[in-house]
This record gives C-alpha cells, sequence and structure tokens, in this order.
C-alpha cells in the first residue's frame, strides 16, 4: 500500500484528468468529437532522485515541480479543446508559475496579514493585541480559502473540472482497493481521497494559524515578510503530515484528524458521470503503460 500512495496522484483538467507516477504522467481528454485523447510523458528525474527521500525538502521541491506539470497539463487540455498546438514550457512556463504563485500569495497570505496588523495596530494599546491580530489574519485566510473555492463552484466550467476532480479520486480509490477500473465499478468508490491538493492547502492554512498566532505581534514589513519567508517551511511540514496520516489510515485517531480535509473536499469535487469516469481510468491505465513501458 505504502508503494502506491507514494507513487500515484492526480489533477483534474479542462474535460479531463491528468495522473501522475513515479516515472510518467497521463492525460487523458474528452475531445469535441467525442473520442477520449491521451498525451503520456517522462516525468523529471527529481521524481526519482534522493531528494525525495529528504522530509520536508521533498515536499516544497517537488510542490513547485507539481505546480509546472499541473500548469502543462492544463496547457495541453485547453489546446486539445481549441485545436491548436502550443506548449507552456521554458520562460513563458516560469513566468505564468510566477504570476500565479503571486496571486496566491498576495491574496492567501499578504492580505489577511495586512488587515491582521491594521487590527493590531488599532488595538496597540490593550493586551488582546499580543494574539487577536495574527488570530484575526488566520481565520481570514481560512475564510478567504473557504470562501474563494464555494464561489468558484458555481462557474459551470469549474463545476465540471470539479467533478473530473472526483472522477480521478474515485479511480484512485478504487485502484487502491484492488478493484477493477471499470466505470460501473470506480462509480461505488468515494469522492475524497486523503491526499487531495484540496487536504494539503487546508493544512497548510491551517499551520499558518498555529505559527502565526505563537509569533506575536510584529511591525507591518516584519510581518509581511514573515508570511513570505514562512511559506516554504509550512508547505514542507504540510506535506509532511499529508503523508503521514496517508500511511496510517487506519488509526481511529488519524481518521478524526483528516475529517476537516476530506469535508472541504466537498467543495472541490461533485460527482463524475461514467463518462468522466472513463477518462479518468484511461488516464490512470496510460500512466501505468508508460511506466511499465519506461522500466522495461
Amino acid at each position: 500500500m505504502e508503494d502506491r500512495i507514494i507513487s500515484y496522484g492526480g489533477q483534474a483538467v479542462i474535460e479531463g484528468v491528468m495522473m501522475r507516477g513515479q516515472k510518467a504522467f497521463a492525460i487523458a481528454m474528452r475531445a469535441p468529437d467525442g473520442e477520449v485523447v491521451v498525451h503520456t510523458e517522462p516525468l523529471a528525474s527529481v521524481y526519482r532522485s534522493g531528494i525525495t527521500k529528504v522530509p520536508f525538502l521533498r515536499g516544497v521541491i517537488l510542490l513547485w515541480d507539481a505546480m509546472g506539470l499541473g500548469m502543462r497539463a492544463l496547457t495541453v487540455s485547453a489546446n486539445t479543446q481549441t485545436g491548436e498546438d502550443e506548449k507552456l514550457e521554458g520562460p513563458a512556463l516560469y513566468l505564468t508559475l510566477g504570476l500565479s504563485l503571486l496571486f496566491g500569495v498576495g491574496l492567501f497570505f499578504l492580505l489577511p496579514a495586512g488587515i491582521g496588523g491594521w487590527v493590531e495596530h488599532l488595538l496597540a494599546q490593550t493586551t488582546s493585541a499580543l494574539w487577536i491580530g495574527n488570530l484575526l489574519e488566520g481565520l481570514l485566510r481560512l475564510g478567504i480559502l473557504v470562501g474563494y473555492i464555494w464561489s468558484i463552484g458555481f462557474m459551470p466550467d469549474i463545476r465540471r473540472v470539479f467533478q473530473y476532480h472526483g472522477a480521478e479520486h474515485k479511480t484512485i480509490n478504487a485502484y487502491e482497493a484492488g478493484a477493477e477500473l471499470t466505470p460501473e465499478n470506480v462509480a461505488k468508490y468515494p469522492i475524497e481521497h486523503p491526499r487531495c491538493g484540496t487536504a494539503f492547502l487546508l493544512t497548510l492554512v491551517l499551520l499558518s494559524i498555529l505559527v502565526f498566532t505563537a509569533l506575536g505581534p510584529l511591525p507591518i514589513l516584519w510581518r509581511l515578510a514573515t508570511r513570505i519567508l514562512f511559506i516554504p517551511i509550512l508547505a514542507g511540514i504540510a506535506v509532511e503530515y499529508i503523508r503521514w496520516t496517508a500511511n496510517h489510515l487506519g488509526n481511529p485517531i488519524v481518521q478524526w484528524m483528516i475529517k476537516p480535509n476530506l469535508a472541504l473536499q466537498h467543495l472541490t469535487t461533485r460527482d463524475p458521470d461514467l463518462k468522466m469516469l472513463e477518462v479518468a481510468i484511461a488516464s490512470f491505465q496510460s500512466m501505468r503503460k508508460a511506466e511499465s513501458e519506461l522500466a522495461a
């Protein structure tokens, strides 16, 4: 089971699913003509390097690379729908990643930090300022995360992406249970998965509440700087926490600990139809086939 936990993950894309192993990834998409189109590629060598065995550091490095992989997968799926043939790589990829990262850091970290610092300044004459500013900041960060995910879920295109997200989870759950991968079989399995990226985001935010509240009041520039500098540290801890809980799912305490992560996934997943499950299964099986060929 541990090998499966380490090896396989995925991501919903536009009208499709990307599945990632240790050596290769595959993207299966429903083209406008109704056919399932599959794209496979070998993974970067970092996924097989010794860095994947270094706790905390591996999470930061692999997370950054996974962001690039996710962007490429989204580009491939978008091109399949439009009929264009463009690659997002090199400077264009890094620029897109950088802008996306800046938006995420600004919205989820700097904006709440600024508001929390302003409240802290207003309450500077009271002892409550020692903790209420950071606590408010953390609660705002959590509220922005949940509110953002909830609001975009009303968009028809995003709703379909969330359905493919559900198809990805069901397929991996079925595989890990040893079931035959047919749409009818896979449909019976849970829509939540403990290694989901949504679980990582919630864990990251909850960790930030604990750590930043413990730091106490800071001058505004130091406050903003620490929110940026601590992101890799918190991300590394969050990845290790997700890995640890995924490896101990039989423990009743762990089952209780991951309940918030599973609950939030109800916002980022929707029940897929059988055609979406067919796409997710095609992606998973294509990834497995590509890995076997690379191992030969």
